[in-house]
């Protein structure tokens, strides 16, 4: 191998963990709604070159979650309630689709998955009392809605939806803890499962439809989020 080659493979090392950082940084609210993304404050930041922090925001400017400004630089994107219930209504069309397919071909296999990854969340859901039901959690809650699609196999769907998921959660996480004692969200899940593994693509596409809808409600009350 070149030192070329051995260069190039380095800078998308670099590229791709100032990316992950930052994304993460932005979905969990780290870094707030319409916060200046300058270069030399994220190298500090993030401990990486000029180069790779620009990569990664060109890449978060196509996931819409960074708005570039021309030469002004870059921002993290603004939260509104007209894009929340835009971004929560096309989640419903892409997860139902993705769940329906996955009714439709999932084996036993795909059933065990479900089971495990709603089994792995229950475990963590005394949680949803406190504040914030900490990063465990949250992981935990994206693997069991993963899981219930995972059949799916069109991977241009699979990757749109997980774009939505994770731009919805981002809302869900600047303007809204889980703790709600009028809200039962772990029977909501539980619900979706068991339509889910009944084979009954109506119930649980309504049920997802509802869970989501119920979640975007919620957050638009948030004085966080804008008009």
């Amino acid at each position: 191998m070149d030192s070329t080659s051995t260069l190039t493979q380095a800078s998308v090392t670099l590229t791709d963990q100032a990316y992950a950082a930052l994304r993460m940084d932005i979905l969990n609210g780290k870094l707030k709604p319409g916060f200046k993304l300058r270069v030399e404050h994220l190298k500090g930041l993030y401990g990486t070159g000029a180069s790779p922090i620009r990569e990664a925001l060109s890449r978060l400017t196509g996931d819409g979650l960074v708005h570039a400004e021309g030469r002004r630089g870059f921002r993290v994107g603004r939260v509104s309630r007209s894009e929340l219930f835009d971004i929560t209504e096309m989640r419903i069309l892409l997860e139902c689709h993705a769940l329906r397919q996955s009714i439709d071909k999932g084996d036993d296999a795909w059933e065990a998955a479900i089971m495990a990854a709603f089994y792995r969340l229950s475990k963590l859901d005394s949680r949803l009392l406190l504040a914030s039901p900490g990063e465990e959690w949250e992981v935990r809650h994206k693997e069991f809605h993963t899981a219930l699609v995972s059949a799916c196999d069109s991977d241009w769907l699979q990757s749109n939806r997980e774009n939505l998921f994770d731009q919805s959660e981002r809302y869900r996480r600047i303007a809204l803890s889980m703790k709600n004692s009028d809200r039962p969200v772990p029977e909501e899940h539980k619900t979706i499962m068991t339509a889910t593994l009944a084979r009954d693509s109506e119930t649980a596409c309504a049920l997802m439809t509802e869970h989501f809808r119920r979640t975007a409600e919620a957050v638009s009350r948030s004085a966080l989020i804008e008009l």
